[in-house]
């Protein structure tokens, strides 16, 4: 999907936007400071996201002042960046729009309903909240002190992606999404912009929550590692008629987590009709591979002898999923993810093949297999299911394929031996998982 970038004016200062899609609503979606509206279509999954929500609103995106491709004139009033989402819904053509406010995204959009109620229809408030400065009803966040001590500690590392950890814990060991990352946060303001428009001063609608007249949702994960659960709940309990609804994960950024949830309720919640047709999911048996070492390989063969070893594992690797009905997703730089629609048992008796045929090349490998309920996407595979795989993947040592206790209960009375690891901690994934190694002849 590709989206024109084009230009608001609020007095003298130009804010960049765009409209994608053509559907029967209007939805703003107003993100946090570290913005850049092109930029975000080069992140996949919030790529999917956006094109997700264009099919069924005519979707408008914009760089608030002081960021991304808007004007670099940053500034710290709620009633400036109110004018500026007035201008770009006037440049857009929009005489009535629901507005989605995403972290500091959600004030402004909170100021704009209680100021303007003619112009949403809905709000939707996810991940965000009423007030940034601790107070007596408002005990769990931080206080002046504290917050410029964490916004110091940001700035110090803005633009490598650090960010990351807080925001998306669940996927911060993808170096690709780091990488995005980083680029974001660079492009999106420099240092000292941030300190300007971030650090000046607290932001505080709690006034204004009575105010809003309109049909509102509040959407929150329970475990937000960016955004405490407890300022969705107090959103939902001050703004009248709103509803909370609680999501499950720890994921701040959208696109990361059970996203299709999320965009099932925005969706529903605009149109008053399922969002039938957003995604597909299905059971399968997720595989991870990952061959060990592969830097220290790489460097000691030199680049040529790497490749050939390297198109050597993807053609073995290709054969052993062809034996057994395996689908390729993905290459992942020094592996592999794959799945399996047809039973758990014959997954494992693949992978443990696949490990003893690679082997037999000089290649080392670790694999961790999953069976639950994924998101099928496009030729691409999301969800937990793909998480926790990929972190079974992580905890075997080489040589080892590890199992957990879900594939593992599915496969027990196929001939197949296991060795009981215990229970292991899978980061971003609740409580303790089984985990169980194949044991190979």
């Amino acid at each position: 999907m590709v989206a024109h970038t084009q230009y608001a004016r609020n007095g003298d200062v130009s804010i960049a936007y765009q409209v994608v899609g053509d559907g029967p609503v209007d939805l703003l979606l107003s993100f946090g400071f570290a913005t850049h509206v092109e930029l975000v279509w080069e992140e996949p999954g919030l790529a999917r996201l956006l094109s997700r929500l264009a099919r069924f609103a005519r979707l408008i995106l914009y760089d608030r002042r002081g960021a991304g491709l808007s004007d670099p004139l940053p500034s710290a009033d709620l009633d400036v960046h109110v004018g500026d989402l007035h201008a770009v819904l006037d440049a857009a053509g929009s005489e009535r729009a629901a507005l989605l406010g995403y972290t500091n995204g959600g004030p402004l959009c909170v100021a704009y309903a209680a100021a303007h109620p003619d112009r949403v229809s809905h709000l939707i408030l996810y991940g965000t909240f009423a007030t940034n400065e601790r107070s007596e009803d408002v005990p769990w966040t931080l206080t002046v002190d504290e917050r410029v001590e964490l916004f110091e500690e940001q700035i110090a590392h803005w633009g490598e992606g650090t960010l990351v950890d807080r925001v998306a814990p669940n996927a911060a060991d993808d170096p690709r999404l780091r990488a995005w990352f980083a680029r974001l946060e660079r492009q999106s303001a420099s240092p000292g912009t941030v300190r300007a428009a971030v650090m000046t001063s607290a932001t505080d609608v709690r006034h204004l929550l009575d105010r809003v007249r309109v049909p509102t949702l509040v959407l929150h994960r329970t475990d937000d590692m960016l955004m405490d659960v407890r300022h969705g709940r107090y959103l939902a309990a001050r703004i009248p008629g709103a509803r909370l609804v609680e999501l499950p994960g720890a994921d701040s950024l959208p696109s990361v987590g059970d996203s299709l949830r999320l965009i099932s309720e925005i969706v529903e919640f605009v149109t008053g009709r399922r969002a039938d047709g957003i995604g597909e999911r299905a059971l399968r048996t997720v595989l991870f591979t990952d061959i060990c070492d592969a830097t220290a390989q790489a460097a000691r063969l030199g680049d040529d002898r790497w490749r050939d070893l390297l198109a050597a594992h993807d053609a073995v690797t290709d054969r052993a999923l062809e034996r057994y009905a395996g689908w390729r997703v993905k290459g992942t730089g020094d592996g592999v993810l794959a799945t399996f629609a047809g039973l758990p048992s014959e997954a494992i008796r693949c992978t443990g093949e696949l490990v003893d045929e690679l082997e037999a090349l000089g290649l080392e490998v670790r694999a961790g297999l999953h069976t639950g309920e994924c998101e099928l996407i496009g030729e691409d595979v999301g969800g937990m299911a793909v998480h926790i795989a990929s972190r079974i993947c992580a905890l075997a040592q080489a040589g080892e394929v590890l199992v957990s206790g879900t594939t593992y209960g599915t496969a027990v009375g196929a001939d197949l031996w296991f060795e009981n690891r215990g229970e292991h901690r899978l980061r971003g994934v609740r409580g303790p998982w089984p985990v169980f190694a194949l044991r190979r002849a």
